[in-house]
Order: structure tokens, then sequence, then C-alpha cells
């Protein structure tokens, strides 16, 4: 069976939540827990649980019966590059968090939004950030914004022409003013959401190159809105943006910015709302 929605396959979509939902956790998790989180039912998820164990991609504590990471999951993550994305962006990562002491959050681009990679924790005793594993809308964060304003011409069509989802008051659901700002975000190099996603949150993003000019990846200031004010310093967007530059010079993009394609025209799949 298929999802009408993602047109992928339903149950694979499933097992896939029930992985991420162990994998992302802090701590081990039970059964009763992960069907709350994932609204499915317990006995869903334990069929998923039982088939995950049994090909090792989780563990089940004997003495809780709670699930964590398995060794074929570990094992995969060995198997990953040695020059990972979230290694190249550690260094460029401390020194932003060290100039500016704002929380840093590193993410990689995906068909469905910005996935948080990685996250380094501000000086500030009270911190509001984003944890690693959660996806973020293209339309409403500056880590999906900055993605979606250097994509390919097809792909932004197709996001803008969706319905777009209103997390707040000042979350931007017209296709129309969204293309203009994705304009303004190539023409500044940097993009910024004030409480587009919550109240009381912004986040001020820059892009991330790879060798063939993509962008794959953003990393961003992410915090209250009383600390990261809408009108961030021209200085500490300085920064944030050379931290960029950094990473993606790690990567092999040979120039300071890449030239974006060229922004799409306007058509009649794209109406206001």
């Amino acid at each position: 069976m298929t999802d009408p929605q993602s047109g992928g396959v339903h149950s694979v979509q499933l097992a896939i939540d029930v992985l991420e939902a162990v994998a992302f956790s802090d701590d081990e998790l039970g059964v009763t827990q992960i069907a709350e989180r994932l609204k499915m039912t317990k006995g869903s998820v334990h069929r998923h649980l039982q088939t995950l164990v049994q090909r090792g991609y989780l563990s089940q504590n004997s003495t809780t019966s709670r699930y964590s990471i398995g060794p074929k999951s570990r094992l995969l993550a060995r198997h990953a590059p040695e020059a990972d994305l979230v290694h190249l962006a550690e260094g460029p990562m401390r020194q932003l968090r060290d100039a500016l002491g704002q929380p840093i959050v590193l993410s990689e681009m995906t068909p469905r939004g910005a996935l948080v990679l990685h996250k380094l924790a501000g000086t500030s005793p009270i911190e509001i950030g984003v944890r690693s594993g959660s996806e973020l809308t293209f339309h409403a964060s500056a880590q999906g914004k900055v993605m979606l304003a250097f994509a390919p011409a097809p792909f932004r069509e197709r996001v803008l022409a969706a319905p777009l989802q209103r997390f707040t008051e000042k979350t931007i659901v017209s296709p129309r003013k969204l293309e203009q700002e994705l304009q303004e975000v190539v023409r500044l190099g940097y993009a910024s959401s004030p409480e587009e996603v919550a109240r009381g949150l912004n986040a001020v993003a820059a892009p991330i190159f790879d060798a063939q000019d993509a962008c794959i990846a953003a990393i961003a200031l992410v915090g209250s809105i009383q600390f990261l004010p809408e009108k961030l310093r021209p200085p500490d967007v300085a920064q944030l943006v050379e931290a960029a530059q950094q990473i993606s010079r790690k990567l092999g993009h040979g120039g300071r910015n890449a030239e974006p394609p060229p922004h799409p025209k306007r058509t009649s799949k794209v109406r206001a709302r």
C-alpha cells in the first residue's frame, strides 16, 4: 500500500517512524511512549518493533522491556563516509558559538525540509532550541528558506504550489510573498524566521554548498527573540556567513557564494493564499 500524500509505501514509512523515534530519543522508550509520540496503536508499534529487533536495527532491554538503537544501526553509522558533514562543520560551529554565545544548529536538506543533524548549546543558562532529528519546514524556518532559495527552480515550484501550514500569525503562507522573500535571501546570502515557527523563537541561517555548487545544508543561530532579535547586528551576520563559507570550502566548494539557479517565474500553479 502506498501513502497517497508522500507517494511512499505506508508500512515502510511507519517502520522508519518507529526507528527514528527510538534513535533520536535520549532515553530508552517503551511501546506506549512510542505509540503516543507517533499517534499509532500499540499493536502496530509492537509489530514494527519486533521486526526491527529481529533485524538488529533496534535492541530490547530484557530488564525494562524498553527499546534502544541496535547493532545494525550502529554498523551503518560506522560505514558512513569519514568526512561527514557533522565532522567537517564541528570546528566552524564551535568558533561561531564561542564568538556569539548563541546556540548553533547544523541542518541538512531533505525532500521534506531541513533535517537537524547537530546542535551546540549556547552560553546562556536559558536556552530555546531544536533537537537533532527534527525536520523543519521549508517555508517557515530560516534553514528551510535558505535551502529553498538556492534550490533548483522545479523543486521550488513544487514547494510553493503545495499548501503552506501556518504556525503563528507571522508565518508566511502566501506563495507570492514567500517567493519575494526567497529572492531577498539570495541577494543577502542568509535568511531569518522571527517567530514564524513558534512565538518567541528566532533563527538566522546561512547556506552551505558542496563541490557541485548545490546548497545541501545550512548553519543557523537559533534562540529566544529576546537574545536573537529580528534585526541581527551586521557583524554577527558576517560571522555566521563566514562559518557557512568555511564549511562549504571543506566540502570542496570553490567560490565565495554559489551562483543560484534562476529564480522560478510565477506560474498558474503558484497562487496567493
